[in-house]
């Protein structure tokens, strides 16, 4: 992952959850960065992310911990979240409200602040622009591998660098963003631009994504803008430097969201389900989240079983008024099973065999009825999943 000019990032192992692992994170902002940022609609939202949307318009430090999420934890949950951003502050020399919390782990649980302040000297002294590989270790809670993305980029002749890094693997259905994600930019971007990058970044990225249908109480996405790249700040929309600009943040948090479900817990196949000839995108994606939160198809993709009916019974339960079922196709990849309602005359068994013991499938429908069309990332259902939240308290 690419530094970014502005953005220091350190760690410590302050034993929140377990000893010896990196399960905190310091982010320093240089003075005059702009942050932009989407948070859970879970109205059990944790009191880490209320007091971040109250930060964020002061952000110079972002604080980080796992293994606890501080979510269900009432008004003692809200002090223990400001009690972490007083510390910090007082560390690093800054007023508490520049420090927005994130936390994520176990719900219900109150929030260890004495081992996160006592963490939050050696997290400090390691502040370093490198600090991107460590700090994405250092979020990461059932996820088995560290996520991040980087793009270098010219914009007006003049080098741009964008970077992000991601957690997540279970408790994924979005609604506005993924677990945690922190991206940022050396760009100089006008606040009310930058949200709206954010924004149109997330809709085709995070938004997009779901393992097991769950929004979490955590879910926060921060995007930053340094203002240390040479480039001009960006200050409209119809601009050829926003354009490129929003194209590389949107590529890095697709990376990064497709990162997500390819980690989702105990999966073994990335699924893009993708919906066409719709009456409308909402209707494309009502109908794309039916087939990618069903159990039943999950699990026949982890079987490699090329059950087609669990499909077709997931497109008719979506919920569309007036759907006729005449019309529609369906493939596996490049594998017709489903034509004008019913099994394609040219499918044969062994050939849907063949595309579901693939690591990466594309289920592809055609409703007839539209020019819309939207897709979604989402994974099989495997006997891990079970095990790894049947035993995540344990």
């Amino acid at each position: 992952m690419h530094p970014v000019a502005g953005i220091r990032l350190g760690t410590a192992c302050a034993g929140i959850k377990k000893p010896g692992r990196r399960d905190l994170v310091v982010v320093e902002l240089a003075e005059g960065a702009r942050c932009a940022a989407v948070f859970t609609r879970n109205a059990f939202c944790a009191a880490p992310v209320t007091v971040a949307r109250h930060h964020l318009a002061a952000a110079r430090y972002l604080l980080i911990n796992t293994g606890n999420a501080n979510a269900g934890t009432g008004e003692q949950g809200m002090r223990d979240a400001l009690a972490c951003c007083a510390a910090l502050a007082q560390q690093v020399g800054c007023m508490p409200e520049s420090v927005l919390p994130f936390s994520t782990g176990v719900i219900g649980e109150s929030l260890p602040v004495q081992r996160i302040t006592a963490g939050l000297p050696e997290a400090c002294a390691n502040l370093n622009e490198t600090g991107w590989d460590d700090a994405a270790h250092g979020i990461m809670t059932t996820d088995t591998v560290p996520k991040g993305a980087s793009r270098h980029l010219l914009i007006d002749g003049q080098a741009v660098t964008v970077t992000g890094i991601a957690k997540g693997s279970g408790m994924i259905r979005p609604d506005m963003a993924t677990m945690l994600a922190f991206v940022a930019t050396d760009a100089a971007c006008d606040p009310a631009l930058l949200q709206q990058c954010l924004n149109e970044a997330v809709a085709v990225s995070f938004n997009r994504i779901t393992v097991d249908g769950d929004t979490s109480t955590n879910d926060a996405c921060v995007l930053i803008a340094t203002g240390k790249s040479a480039l001009a700040p960006i200050a409209s929309t119809s601009s050829d430097a926003y354009k490129l600009l929003c194209t590389a943040v949107a590529e890095v948090c697709t990376e990064l969201a497709q990162a997500v479900i390819r980690d989702g817990e105990g999966a073994t196949k990335l699924i893009t389900v993708e919906v066409q000839e719709g009456g409308s995108a909402d209707e494309c994606a009502l109908v794309a989240y039916a087939v990618a939160h069903s159990p039943l198809v999950k699990t026949a993709f982890f079987a490699s079983d090329p059950n087609w009916g669990r499909i077709l019974a997931a497109v008719g339960r979506a919920g569309l008024s007036g759907l006729d079922v005449g019309r529609i196709t369906i493939y596996l990849d490049e594998v017709c099973i489903v034509r004008n309602g019913g099994r394609a005359p040219e499918y044969r068994e062994e050939l849907g065999q063949q595309v579901m013991k693939r690591d990466e499938i594309t289920v592809c429908i055609h409703l007839g009825r539209g020019t819309h069309h939207d897709k979604v990332w989402t994974c099989d259902f495997s006997y891990d999943y079970v095990r790894i939240n049947a035993e995540y308290r344990t």
